[in-house]
């Protein structure tokens, strides 16, 4: 008899979880169309017509891709005006996912960062948190608040390694609260996934600690619910003692530490529209369903359609699944490492719901000024039309006191991923197209911008590219929007 061999494992392809049966067909415009329709939307990429996309990663927002049996939800949908019977579906999947008794339905997640806003905080208070997200502090400032960042350190810079840059600095916030009084805080705003740091998670450990520290002191934490699937998915891969905990079990557990949480169910849920908060004080609650009707509609439907509510409850079971949860951020890491794998620069680790680049390191001869990351987002639409979005600068607005622009450390280009919607093969696309550009960084110019918005800039915000020191008007376009690249 021959001795048996070992042979290693083959190693195998991961593939979706799923099968296609509808599809949503492409249009390709050409090289000359996108730079018309660039110069046209005023270099913002918010403001291309989705008809000149080709592969559209400006967000995750309410562009998942739903299921059949979700989509068999909606023909379910009980359009009553009070006491829908999707409300109460909803509200059952809620209390089993994230185990909060209070659900008060929102048109989606800002509606959900209003009400809490207009709630909690006083003029004058402070709002800490794990890095600033745009809408979140924009209500918060709206009611007289300042938003208190005390995020780890890490979180600030793109090529550290640290497993969790989403965590809360104990040191900070407790020195925080020694400065301004326990009085002045109405509560810790907690973001799972913190998008502006490239997607970066909290670890379990840190999210316990900092409930703690903050109920010690009588202070509330309500919780950036939005990406808290991903961020589960992510304490089980990289936290000690957690890799044999369920992505149901592990988001139950971040939640239970936490007084509520605000909700973009447009993200996580996969649902199109809608959102919630969430929360386990009853007078709170109380207030909260008497504020909804003013702002949302009635708080049993909150702005959704009953057909709204009920894919929704349906999405959140559908997203805590591991096998779903595995292959979407799965496809993430795929296109982060090939572009690490290339040299390109992006920040690490790879976020849940996208790829960050970033541009302040792609394009180091741009000034800050010229908003790098703006710029880069508009070269990559040109390039490919692919759409992807700033994350820098113009999306950190001006600072409330000197009204200059403020320049956070991270200038990024965000690559976010909708769920269940692209492939493999789309990926590879945006790999080549960066790279494309990587290889030619010198084509790219900076922009200036020429009208501002009072709110949320980024939205709706005009450019116009900056060469040398002319700004190009009207449609005139710079050497990078009108000769093709030299490799081709």
């Amino acid at each position: 008899m021959s001795e048996s061999t070992n042979h290693p494992p083959i190693a195998r392809s991961w593939a979706e979880p799923y099968k296609i049966k509808m599809v949503e067909l492409l249009h390709m415009t050409t090289r000359d169309q996108r730079e018309r329709a660039i110069t046209e939307a005023g270099f913002n990429t918010f403001l291309l017509p989705s008809k000149d996309i080709y592969i559209d990663l400006l967000t995750d927002s309410g562009t998942s891709a739903m299921s059949d049996r979700q989509w068999a939800g909606m023909m379910l949908g009980d359009e009553a005006y009070a006491g829908s019977r999707n409300f109460f579906h909803l509200e059952e999947a809620v209390r089993q996912a994230y185990g909060y008794r209070h659900i008060i339905p929102t048109h989606q997640g800002r509606g959900a960062e209003h009400l809490l806003s207009q709630l909690c905080i006083h003029s004058g208070d402070v709002v800490p948190g794990n890095m600033y997200f745009t809408t979140t502090k924009h209500h918060q400032e709206l009611a007289g608040g300042r938003f208190a960042d005390v995020i780890i350190d890490e979180a600030h810079d793109s090529q550290s390694d640290h497993p969790f840059k989403g965590n809360i600095d104990l040191d900070k916030l407790s020195r925080l609260i020694n400065e301004v009084g326990a009085d002045k805080i109405p509560y810790l705003s907690l973001e799972t996934n913190v998008n502006m740091a490239g997607g970066q998670p909290c670890s379990l450990e840190n999210i316990r600690a900092t409930c703690d520290l903050c109920h010690q002191h009588s202070i509330a934490v309500f919780l950036d619910a939005t990406r808290a699937v991903e961020n589960a998915f992510f304490i089980k891969q990289r936290e000690r003692g957690c890799e044999n905990l369920s992505i149901p079990d592990i988001l139950s557990q971040i939640c239970a530490c936490t007084d509520g949480c605000t909700m973009s169910a447009k993200k996580d849920s996969l649902v199109n529209i809608g959102g919630f908060l969430a929360l386990n004080d009853d007078e709170l609650a109380d207030k909260a369903r008497n504020l909804v009707v003013v702002y949302e509609g009635l708080h049993t439907y909150g702005g959704m359609a009953g057909r709204d509510m009920e894919a929704l409850a349906i999405g959140i079971g559908e997203s805590v699944q591991e096998d779903h949860i595995r292959a979407r951020i799965g496809q993430v890491e795929y296109l982060g490492e090939k572009l690490i794998n290339a040299g390109v620069p992006v920040v690490r680790p790879i976020g849940g719901h996208g790829v960050f680049i970033d541009a302040a390191r792609f394009l180091p001869e741009l000034p800050r000024e010229q908003f790098p990351a703006q710029a880069l987002a508009a070269a990559l639409y040109v390039e490919s039309g692919v759409r992807a979005m700033e994350r820098g600068a113009v999306s950190a607005g001006r600072d409330t006191e000197t009204g200059k622009n403020i320049f956070p450390a991270l200038e990024l280009v965000r690559l976010t991923i909708p769920r269940r919607v692209y492939t493999q093969a789309h990926m590879d696309v945006v790999i080549e197209s960066i790279l494309q550009l990587h290889s030619e960084p010198e084509r790219i110019v900076g922009v200036e911008m020429t009208y501002e918005p009072k709110y949320l800039r980024f939205f709706q915000a005009r450019f116009n590219p900056v060469v040398g020191d002319v700004v190009l008007r009207g449609s005139a376009t710079p050497e990078y929007m009108t000769a093709a690249p030299t490799s081709r």
